[in-house]
């Protein structure tokens, strides 16, 4: 039980900070043995999902109401850059859990953290969140599929390097999280019914882990909208640092 409850903490709290919870889940399933099944991983990733609808519930209802307005568009636009990267790179997307690209990954995240930190601080940004803000994050986004490469750490450079505010980059970071996570629910779904893999579980446990994962997130993306604004990612790049360094020793 404990192992599963472990998972729901890295998977509410590494999906939102720009740390990467695949890159980390890598990491359980190497050092601790700790490994989830599709159908946990579709539970926790519906309690991320959760967590996002309830922090972003004004803009998420937004977009239910008006799909077809500007930000509705930009969503759309964003997720089709994400999934045509994704797709161009899916060949190298097998290798990469094996952990090989690790170190590597984490250094990226890292350096590209540090560089936000840094110096985006300086430039002029742009009044109003647009279309080429929202395309530069979808294509972040797909290069994000990678274990190591954090999603919210990439989309949310990306809005930055492109001109865009802070706030605004982080909050269309999370909304463009959805699609992603919904994708990935279908696709675990139509792999156990594929595979016809039966499910083993300690339910006890799998709802501690939802609880958690649900709870965590929604903390991991409060906190994520206080730091973008102030920009210091410096602490993030720290610990990616580290955590490749060892991810490469060990």
């Amino acid at each position: 039980m404990g192992a599963i409850v472990v998972l729901g903490l890295v998977q509410g709290l590494c999906e939102f900070l720009p740390i990467s919870s695949s890159g980390h889940l890598v990491l359980l399933s190497r050092w601790l043995g700790v490994q989830d099944s599709l159908f946990i991983s579709i539970v926790l990733h519906l309690a991320t999902l959760l967590a996002v609808v309830v922090v972003m519930r004004k803009e998420v209802w937004g977009l239910v109401r008006h799909p077809f307005s500007k930000q509705g568009i930009m969503l759309m636009l964003a997720t089709i850059c994400t999934c045509l990267i994704a797709i161009v790179l899916m060949p190298f997307i097998s290798s990469s859990f094996e952990g090989a690209f690790l170190p590597i990954a984490f250094l990226i995240t890292a350096i590209l953290l540090f560089i936000v930190g840094r110096f985006v601080k300086k430039t002029k940004v742009q009044k109003e969140f647009g279309y080429k803000q929202a395309v530069i994050m979808g294509i972040a986004q797909g290069f994000a599929i990678f274990p190591g490469i954090s999603r919210s750490g990439a989309t949310i450079s990306a809005g930055l390097f492109s001109g865009a505010g802070r706030e605004e980059s982080a909050k269309f970071s999370f909304i463009l999280s959805l699609p992603v996570i919904i994708c990935s629910l279908i696709m675990e779904i139509i792999k156990i019914f594929l595979f016809k893999q039966p499910i083993s579980v300690n339910w006890l446990g799998l709802i501690l882990a939802f609880i958690v994962s649900f709870v965590v997130g929604i903390a991991s993306i409060k906190f994520m909208l206080k730091i973008t604004g102030r920009g210091n990612f410096v602490g993030f790049s720290i610990y990616l640092l580290i955590i490749s360094i060892l991810s490469f020793i060990f």
